[in-house]
């Protein structure tokens, strides 16, 4: 699904640069579960950016699903991101002047989809992850393991082939974090890829991979399960 060859990102830094990302080189099949882990500063991020199409300041070469990223247009590279990918952040990202439902109908408005499937969708995700009883609250009536649980609905309904996870139990104490990596775990099993950002040694053992990065490198690699 993903090859990065060589793949570098800098910034300016006084009069030189600053490497965040260096020879990246990696590989990610279909159905994989990979963990990004390192230090703060790392590039984990900044990696997890360049994979979801939110940063296109880099150099190299970055293949998705057939598809050369390093030659599309920007307006090419939205398209691709709306129909792959799907984000979990750390700080949930919830709309808050929208109801839970509401909230969970934005990504689908991007696409293109009719007033039925949209509500069909949304009846649908509520229905399997169990929050029916949600959907006319707003983020601020929820706990951060309800707003996270959301935010993980939000991001799988458009049923994307992508899942990018940005430290995505950072806010939560452990029984919730286990609970959004027990989800995580069934996406997996069910065919959705993903790729997690994560500080906890439980959490990346949610995993099949887990790459270690330092100082922007790829620094090896080794199987979780």
């Amino acid at each position: 699904m993903i090859r990065l060859h060589q793949l570098e990102k800098a910034v300016r830094s006084g009069a030189g640069q600053l490497y965040l990302l260096r020879n990246v080189n990696l590989t990610v099949g279909k159905g994989d579960f990979v963990t990004l882990m390192g230090p703060s500063g790392a590039g984990k991020s900044t990696l997890l950016a360049v994979l979801g199409f939110l940063d296109a300041e880099w150099d190299g070469e970055y293949d998705f699903d057939g598809q050369a990223v390093h030659r599309l247009s920007p307006k090419d590279r939205q398209a691709l991101a709306r129909k792959h990918v799907g984000f979990v952040f750390q700080k949930y990202h919830l709309l808050d002047d929208l109801t839970v439902a509401e909230n969970l109908e934005v990504p689908l408005s991007y696409r293109g989809f009719s007033r039925k499937e949209i509500q069909a969708r949304v009846a649908d995700v509520l229905d399997r992850f169990q929050i029916v009883g949600k959907k006319d609250l707003y983020p601020a009536q929820l706990s951060g393991g309800q707003q996270q649980l959301v935010g993980v609905a939000r991001a799988v309904i458009g049923e994307p082939s992508l899942l990018l996870a940005d430290e995505p139990t950072g806010n939560l104490h452990s029984e919730q974090a286990r609970e959004i990596m027990q989800l995580f775990r069934r996406l997996n099993d069910e065919g959705t890829t993903i790729v997690q950002v994560t500080h906890s040694a439980e959490n990346a053992a949610f995993g099949k991979r887990t790459v270690r990065m330092a100082d922007g490198w790829l620094k090896g690699e080794e199987p979780t399960r």
